[in-house]
C-alpha cells in the first residue's frame, strides 16, 4: 500500500515536472528579438497593409494582405486578417483575438484564429508615429513588415531588414506581397 502511494506521487511529480518542461519549452519570441516598449495600443489599432512576411500555410497565395485590429468589449484586441488567393480568385479572411503577454506598454501579444492555442505576435520595431511596424512571430518562421499604406520607403524596409537579419532571420525567405495601390 505505501510503495503504491510513493510510485504515484512520484508518477505526479514527474508528469508536473514533465508539464512545466513542456510550457517552459513553449517559445513566445525569437531568442535574440525584443518587443518594443512604451507601446501605445491606441495607436496600434486601425488598418495595416502587409508589405513582407516569410510565407507559410494560412497565408499561402493571398496578395492584398491587410491586418485590422479594434478592440473588443472584453479588453482583448480583435484581429481581422484579410487576403486575396490569387489561385482561387476568391477573398479569405480569418477573425481572431491578441492578448497582451506582459502589460499593454510592451508590444508582446499572443494572437489565436483557433479557439484557446495561441502564438506569439511581437512588434520589435515601430517607427515613432505608427507608420510602419516590424513584427516577429514565435519563432523565425514567422516575420511582417507592415505598413499604414500599401507601400514601403526603401529605407524603412533597409532598416527593417538589417533588424531581422540582427535577430536571425533568413531574409531571402520574405515574400513581397502585391498590394493594390
Amino acid at each position: 500500500m505505501i510503495k503504491t502511494q510513493r510510485k504515484l506521487i512520484l508518477a505526479g511529480l514527474l508528469s508536473g515536472i514533465g508539464i512545466g518542461m513542456l510550457l517552459a519549452g513553449c517559445q513566445s519570441i525569437p531568442k535574440k528579438a525584443q518587443p518594443v516598449r512604451n507601446f501605445e495600443k491606441e495607436k496600434y489599432l486601425g488598418k495595416w497593409y502587409e508589405i513582407a512576411r516569410i510565407d507559410f500555410k494560412f497565408e499561402k497565395n493571398l496578395e492584398q494582405t491587410t491586418a485590422e485590429y479594434s478592440l473588443r468589449k472584453d479588453g482583448a484586441i480583435k484581429v481581422v486578417n484579410r487576403g486575396y488567393n490569387y489561385k482561387t480568385k476568391k477573398w479569405e479572411q480569418a477573425t481572431g483575438k491578441a492578448k497582451f503577454r506582459i502589460n499593454e506598454r510592451v508590444g508582446a501579444l499572443k494572437v489565436s484564429f483557433f479557439g484557446p492555442f495561441y502564438s506569439g505576435y511581437n512588434v520589435i520595431a515601430l517607427s515613432g508615429d505608427y507608420k510602419y511596424a516590424l513584427v516577429a512571430g514565435k519563432n523565425l518562421d514567422y516575420l511582417w513588415f507592415l505598413s499604414r499604406h500599401p507601400y514601403m520607403p526603401e529605407e524603412v524596409k533597409a532598416d527593417f531588414l538589417a533588424k531581422a537579419r540582427a535577430v536571425g532571420y533568413d531574409v531571402e525567405r520574405l515574400i513581397w506581397v502585391k498590394q493594390e495601390a
